[in-house]
């Protein structure tokens, strides 16, 4: 079984050119959506007068290189550099997407 997680955006360009300069690509186009994918994670991103900003995208590497790429990418956009999170034992920095989106960068150790 697959999955994907929807959004609804008022910014769809700007959204989704963001999460393609992460190094999403498009896996699919609809009418007034874009699919994107980022390994087997798939998130879409739906044209509408209202916008989805609850939770948090969470994107896992494979280790801290990936999270500090990440990190350079959104540049300005990251609240704070990467750190050590001890209590849940993962490396991980945080970031808000062209719409204020919570978006995380993590890596287990």
């Amino acid at each position: 079984m697959d999955g994907i997680v929807f959004f609804r955006t008022r910014q769809h360009d700007e959204v989704v050119a963001f999460y393609r300069d992460l190094g999403a690509t498009v896996w699919r186009e609809q009418p007034d959506c874009t699919i994107l994918q980022a390994g087997d994670f798939r998130f879409g991103f739906c044209a509408r007068e209202a916008a989805d900003t609850e939770g948090i995208i969470t994107f896992v590497f494979d280790d801290r290189a990936g999270v500090d790429d990440a990190y350079e990418r959104v540049g300005d956009r990251a609240d704070d550099p990467p750190r050590f999170n001890d209590t849940y034992d993962i490396y991980q920095c945080f970031a808000s997407d062209p719409e204020g989106r919570t978006v995380e960068f993590q890596t287990f150790e």
